[in-house]
């Protein structure tokens, strides 16, 4: 309890009471109430920034919950390769962000890059920027974040799947039920404690996206692909402004703890 307190609590605590201050990164802080707050309010880099990751939030943990499903059910067939499979999509996780991060600036690159020189062998050039838009940006860091991510999500769901009794299919296939039938009503339903988990964490984990962009887009171009995370850090480490980084921490703390509990009301409720 006390080792719970200390590294849980106490930052909570600590952060908020920051939140309250102004001064620069490790100097005397003034106390200023809920000032901080209330320039977020007016500060357009910082709904610039939230946004951009709530837009990041829609596009990755549907795709990647969908497709973690997808590959447990095929792992889970017990086909033949199933455990080379399950190895090659759960080893990118293992991966350092740093290393991922690397890994796809090299493939994406537009003139250098992986994908690039590939097309350059075969006598065509590349004519568009995986990091020269908007939407490049996004979809860069979307195909990095899934290939990076998506094996812990598909181990979850083949945990899921190999908790269900086969008696149950079993009886399915005496009633005549199709494919679908069977993953409609027995596969799906049977893993709803696990769906609502992984959505859970998944979109935890996508509202502190950070090494991805700061690593593959710079939050680049402009700052269009700058998650809420990469301006916290900015605000803390490159104007030393401890004050409103915490404040602007402690939101995004607020907000995810209160969309993670409407998550799990809304998915457990269902019947």
């Amino acid at each position: 309890m006390i080792i719970y307190l200390w590294f849980w609590i106490y930052p909570i605590i600590k952060g908020f009471t920051t939140s309250l201050t102004t001064g620069t990164l490790g100097a005397p802080k003034t106390f200023v109430g809920l000032d901080n707050y209330r320039y977020m309010l007016d500060d357009d880099k910082f709904w610039s920034s939230f946004w951009n990751t709530l837009y990041f939030i829609l596009i990755s943990t549907p795709s990647i919950v969908i497709l973690g499903l997808a590959m447990a059910l095929l792992v889970n067939m017990k086909l033949r390769g199933t455990t080379l499979l399950r190895t090659a999509y759960f080893m990118p996780f293992m991966l350092s962000v740093s290393v991922m991060g690397s890994i796809w600036v090299f493939i994406l690159q537009s003139r250098t890059g992986l994908i690039a020189e590939t097309l350059s062998s075969f006598g065509t050039t590349m004519g568009f920027s995986f990091f020269g838009s908007w939407g490049m940006g996004w979809l860069s860091i979307l195909i990095a974040t899934i290939w990076w991510t998506v094996g812990f999500n598909m181990i979850m769901f083949l945990a899921g799947l190999q908790e269900i009794p086969e008696d149950l299919y079993e009886a399915a296939d005496i009633d005549g039920a199709n494919r679908w039938a069977k993953f409609r009503y027995i596969t799906m339903p049977s893993l709803k404690g696990v769906t609502t988990l992984v959505i859970i964490l998944q979109t935890i984990n996508s509202f502190k996206l950070f090494g991805q962009t700061w690593l593959i887009t710079k939050g680049g171009p402009g700052t269009s692909t700058t998650p809420l995370v990469h301006y916290i850090y900015q605000i803390a480490f490159r104007q030393w402004d401890s004050g409103y980084a915490s404040a602007v921490s402690f939101v995004l703390f607020l907000t995810i703890a209160l969309i993670s509990l409407v998550q799990f009301k809304l998915l457990m409720s269902k019947k």
